[in-house]
């Protein structure tokens, strides 16, 4: 078994560990392999710093924030490069960890990850699987102004179709905490958006959805009843971050 390296990042404020949403983030997801001293940037565009800093300009006191955990599995790659790149870059890890795939989950559990966020559909759902709440990211064409994320409205009204139960629990309390965070902000120029989409049910399905979220104290910036008709399509429109609450979806398909 090889030894799991945790790297706290001294260069920016540790968060609030009581208040903080956990989230991590594989370096394939945020580096592209390029030749030089640091790596190119890759998929993930660094939404959660923006959203964090416009919670930070509103209130600098604000404890509610990402807490963004880079973690590393590839042993090509250098942590080294991995360090510098992220500094290069400017953005804000609060921490590095260097793990084999066999000791990934461990990794999360012992951190207190309460988000995966990968564009590795297996290892996404292992993690998932293991009961840690983890999302496949989307590929963007172009940069968002908004951290965009879709909640899926058929696991909120039916629980125990779940294909993933064992992050059931684990997508409740993080929607219910990013909701709160969303309520930092008013109805338009918000660095976030929560999206709610139903596929089944018609429209009193929806309506349930939307009942149980705003109970749980969350609001959504909008909500699509698809009535049966394929998700492909809406998500090619509003190309969301990623999705919750509905296994791990390859956004893509």
């Amino acid at each position: 078994m090889e030894m799991v390296s945790t790297v706290q990042n001294t260069d920016v404020k540790q968060k609030d560990a009581d208040r903080a949403l956990v989230v991590a983030v594989t370096t394939r997801a945020v580096f592209d392999a390029a030749a030089g001293d640091v790596y190119g940037m890759g998929v993930a565009f660094p939404l959660l710093q923006k959203v964090n800093e416009r919670l930070l300009e509103k209130n600098p006191a604000e404890s509610l924030l990402f807490d963004v955990v880079l973690i590393a599995t590839d042993s090509q790659q250098q942590s080294s490069r991995i360090i510098s790149s992220t500094s290069h870059y400017g953005l804000e890890v609060g921490r590095f960890c260097f793990s084999s795939r066999e000791d990934l989950v461990e990794t999360l559990v012992v951190n207190n990850v309460q988000l995966f966020l990968s564009t590795d559909r297996d290892e996404a759902l292992q993690v998932s699987q293991k009961g840690v709440l983890s999302a496949l990211l989307g590929r963007q064409e172009a940069p968002s102004e908004s951290l965009r994320v879709m909640l899926c409205g058929d696991a909120i009204v039916r629980p125990d179709c779940d294909p993933v139960p064992a992050s059931r629990g684990a997508a409740q309390s993080f929607s219910a905490r990013l909701g709160e965070m969303r309520g930092r902000f008013g109805v338009s120029g918000s660095p976030l958006s929560i999206v709610l989409v139903t596929s089944s049910g018609g429209s009193k399905s929806c309506g349930v959805a939307l009942q149980t979220l705003r109970s749980r104290g969350l609001s959504v910036d909008e909500a699509y009843c698809l009535a049966g008709a394929p998700r492909g399509p809406i998500l090619s429109l509003l190309r969301p971050h990623f999705l919750l609450g509905d296994g791990v979806i390859d956004l893509e398909d």
